[in-house]
């Protein structure tokens, strides 16, 4: 239908009453062939656009339902900046209001050093690096920021204005060995009193109502201490973050109405139940439901998903993403999901850790419509859920590789870089030549053939049980290395997604190497050490790889003019390491071998070598392009005609990254 019913009319008036009326200079041109990717770039960082290509093509029934589940996802966005840490709303309201009242110099240094500290806790969702956790310390006094207070009359709270310039709650999520993991993490999902003891008692004395399809305790909860005793607060529209999940299931019930078919249908209401009760059952039922709804054009990531921000990883962070699906690319690559039983067969895993019969993993390419939470601004490229294994054993999986997102990437860098950090002309010209589809196939492996594959022996526990706080990296590096192993393969050629698997696989490795074992560490100040789960896992995969292959020469450490590469001399033999740390990987996983898990993760993946960081940032110096980059959303515009009657949305882009920042907080502020 061209119309929308009574009621839907009624709330489309009250609340978008005034969109034909937003300027059109808040909005870029769209011209396809001079699309300005780059947004505006400061610290560290990079803002970038997507394009959302083939909106137009769209039924006007698929355009309302990408609406509605954008519309829902933005929803949630305050409750991630919540979980990240207890002073975020607070701190982001005050210097919001500064920053649009403030009728003082703009032109000063510290007006300047204001405004690129806001930006960047806008673009990490609170005070805390979005990569490092490290507490972003503004290039401003506390006497300049209490001045802007008074100059614009906004109130903050003693204890949050204090806390961004003393030295309390300098990391987000600590994993540092041989500390209480969760009372050193100040992030929210537990009480700042609340011990790695306390949770592990607390969760070990829940049961699990079958053991064969265990619950994920703690996945949408905080836990806090009222008179000394450990309690639960769950998510859900009645409980904690109940302003918000009311508005996310508000937008959830009218996407209902315009769903594809049955089984998308089915799916969103059972996440609007979940919603509503905080019942983990629900949330598993869902899980299957959505797993299982492959049909369709529109598909939807949403709710308590990732745990990569919990230091002992049960507690999933708000996120969502809204999909389109690339037909093209997505035919291309479903071959890999009708070969996944062979790619299984034939690792180098052990036979009692592989699965007879590999569930269901669907691949696709898609475009972005809308992120929020956990996936914005920075976003991964490619998504593999549900994350329980029983599901992923009995069910499937879905895995999908943001189309759009990667080709913003992609047209927004320079070669400069690239230039600086290869070992010779022959390893650049092959990343020039085939990196971007090496980067591509080496997703798709992870996604879809990666995290499919492998079983946990019987009796094991969880990942999150066993593996603690290795568990992310371990699971990461594993999907990783069944990548590496397969992109050197001449099946990948025979299956026809490439045309040359010899020079595809080595500048897959050249870029994985050179990646794991220096670039990355531009990101990461002089004397850190590796945190994020993906970092350790690329840097233990490298390493590793390289100490072993020492007395061979499979890799060459080679310093000229001072300046420090590493040369792989032969692609084979590192293929068969891979392949030998791919076997002890799943062995750690399939039998919760906590002991070589943090025997692998501390040994190469935690620790940098001094002297090569520091000659590393040195090298990259001269370079403008930031180390990070994340990105605006289009804005997708509800059109009515002169009878308040919706008769088309249309996709906007946005000029600067401010004008959405604060458009955001200002129309899905849902929680105080």
């Amino acid at each position: 239908m061209n119309y929308i019913t009574r009621l839907g009319l009624l709330f489309f008036i009250l609340f978008f009453s005034n969109c034909t009326q937003i300027s059109e200079s808040y909005y870029t041109a769209e011209n396809e062939d001079s699309f300005e990717y780059k947004v505006d770039q400061f610290a560290d960082l990079a803002i970038l656009r997507y394009q959302v290509p083939g909106w137009n093509e769209l039924t006007f029934k698929e355009k309302q339902l990408v609406y509605y589940l954008t519309q829902a996802g933005l929803s949630g966005r305050d409750i991630f900046w919540d979980q990240k840490y207890r002073h975020n709303l607070t701190i982001r309201k005050a210097l919001e209001n500064i920053y649009v009242q403030f009728k003082g110099d703009k032109s000063s240094e510290d007006w300047n050093a204001f405004e690129i500290y806001l930006k960047r806790i806008w673009f990490s969702n609170g005070i805390h690096h979005h990569y490092s956790n490290y507490k972003i310390i503004p290039d401003f006094s506390k006497e300049f920021l209490i001045d802007l207070l008074d100059q614009t009359s906004t109130s903050l709270d003693k204890d949050a204005l204090e806390v961004i310039f003393n030295d309390k709650d300098i990391k987000m999520v600590d994993k540092t060995k041989g500390v209480d993991n969760v009372l050193n993490s100040s992030v929210n999902f537990y009480a700042p009193e609340i011990t790695f003891e306390e949770v592990t008692q607390f969760y070990n004395a829940k049961i699990q109502p079958d053991a064969t399809k265990p619950l994920s305790f703690g996945l949408n909860s905080k836990l806090v201490k009222e008179n000394g005793k450990i309690m639960e607060l769950v998510y859900k529209s009645d409980g904690l973050y109940g302003n918000a999940i009311k508005e996310i299931i508000k937008w959830l019930e009218m996407a209902v109405n315009v769903a594809e078919n049955e089984p998308q249908a089915e799916a969103l209401k059972i996440l609007i139940n979940f919603y509503k009760t905080g019942d983990l059952k629900i949330w598993d039922d869902y899980c299957v439901a959505w797993t299982k709804a492959t049909e369709g054009n529109i598909d939807y990531i949403n709710g308590f998903i990732e745990v990569y921000n919990d230091p002992i990883g049960l507690r999933g962070s708000y996120e969502t993403i809204v999909q389109i699906n690339d037909f093209d690319m997505s035919r291309k690559m479903s071959v890999l999901s009708q070969n996944v039983q062979w790619f299984e067969n034939n690792s180098s895993i052990m036979d009692e850790h592989k699965k007879e019969n590999v569930k269901g993993v669907s691949y696709k390419t898609v475009n972005v419509a809308g992120e929020a939470g956990d996936a914005s601004p920075s976003t991964p490229i490619g998504v593999n859920l549900p994350n329980a294994n029983w599901i992923r054993a009995n069910v499937g999986s879905k895995s999908v590789s943001l189309g759009n997102i990667k080709k913003a990437y992609n047209n927004s860098g320079s070669s400069g870089r690239l230039k600086e950090f290869v070992h010779d002309s022959d390893e650049y010209d092959l990343e020039v030549k085939y990196g971007a589809l090496a980067d591509d196939l080496h997703t798709a492996l992870h996604e879809v053939i990666g995290h499919a594959s492998g079983q946990l022996m019987p009796g094991v526990g969880t990942p999150s049980e066993t593996l603690k706080t290795y568990r992310s990296t371990i699971e990461e590096g594993r999907a990783d290395l069944l990548a590496l192993y397969y992109i050197y393969h001449p099946k990948i050629q025979e299956l026809g997604l490439v045309d040359d698997w010899q020079a595809v696989g080595k500048a897959s490795y050249d870029g994985y190497i050179r990646n794991g074992m220096m670039t990355q560490l531009i990101r990461l100040n002089l004397g850190d050490n590796v945190e994020q789960a993906h970092m350790r896992n690329r840097k233990w995969v490298s390493e590793w790889a390289f100490e072993m292959g020492k007395k061979d020469n499979i890799i060459d450490k080679i310093t000229k003019n001072g300046k420090t590469y590493f040369n792989i001399n032969n692609y084979t033999r590192l293929r068969d390491l891979f392949g030998k740390l791919l076997r002890e990987t799943q062995r750690i996983k399939s039998e919760g071998d906590y002991v070589a898990a943090e025997k692998l993760v501390e040994g190469y993946g935690v620790k940098v070598d001094q002297d090569i960081h520091a000659e590393i940032l040195k090298r990259n110096d001269k370079f403008k392009a930031a180390p990070y980059a994340g990105f605006v959303n289009p804005e997708l515009i509800p059109v009515f005609d002169d009878k308040n009657v919706l008769i088309d949305i249309e996709v906007k882009y946005v000029k600067t990254f401010e004008y959405q920042m604060l458009k955001y907080s200002r129309e899905f502020g849902f929680l105080d």
